[in-house]
């Protein structure tokens, strides 16, 4: 039996660690790019195009993230579409980031006052330029600590990617703990990465929000 030192499984285990950042940087990347998409379809087009979208949201918020995992990696192969686990992985925490993204902003633009869209109105300001000039630059304010506290949540997302033999951290740390006969050892090096990794970015977004909403003096 091969003995694994903490040394050695601190090394696999960071090797992973890249594959769960890379994961967690593109899911969220593409769910902001598809959640602005959603936001500016629900907010210039009719009401099929807000009801469609709701739906859309209500079905990735109200259903669980690994079945959207084993959907997007046996549906598609059911489909024809033979995808690889990475891929899988990436679609699937992409549409369900999407899916809290829109939630989030759509909320935050509501929450600008409608005397900010009437004044923007007056000034005949088409509704690109009103959403450009006037409602985004305030809606961003109360948007960006939420925004940035939903990548915790995509990170800790991604420790399901295992379950479809992704190897990140979590399914890294279960092949070396039944290498290496520690799993306490481990998985308690598991949480500590996971922990090095979303704590910071908790303590950004809190920062954001204090720095965001201060009142001046």
């Amino acid at each position: 039996m091969v003995e694994f030192t903490l040394w050695d499984i601190l090394r696999n285990l960071l090797l992973a660690l890249r594959w769960t950042v890379a994961l967690s940087l593109i899911a969220f990347a593409g769910g902001g790019l598809v959640g602005g998409l959603l936001l500016t379809l629900r907010l210039a087009l009719g009401p099929r195009t807000r009801r469609a979208i709701a739906l859309y949201v209500q079905l990735f918020q109200g259903t669980p993230l690994l079945m959207q995992l084993f959907l997007a990696y046996f549906g598609l192969a059911l489909l024809g579409w033979e995808v690889s686990a990475w891929t899988a992985a990436a679609l699937a925490l992409t549409l369900y980031t999407s899916a809290y993204l829109v939630e989030i902003w759509r909320g935050c633009v509501e929450a600008v006052p409608r005397g900010q869209w009437e004044a923007a109105r007056s000034l005949a300001l088409s509704f690109g330029e009103q959403l450009r000039h006037v409602i985004l630059p305030q809606a961003f304010r109360l948007a960006v600590a939420p925004t940035v506290g939903m990548l915790v949540q995509v990170i800790k997302g991604t420790a399901l990617a295992s379950v479809i033999g992704f190897v990140e951290l979590t399914k890294a740390g279960s092949m070396i703990a039944n290498a290496s006969f520690k799993p306490f050892l481990v998985f308690g090096c598991v949480a500590l990465l996971y922990f090095a990794l979303c704590f910071p970015v908790s303590l950004f977004a809190q920062h954001l929000e204090a720095k965001l909403h201060a009142r001046p003096s």
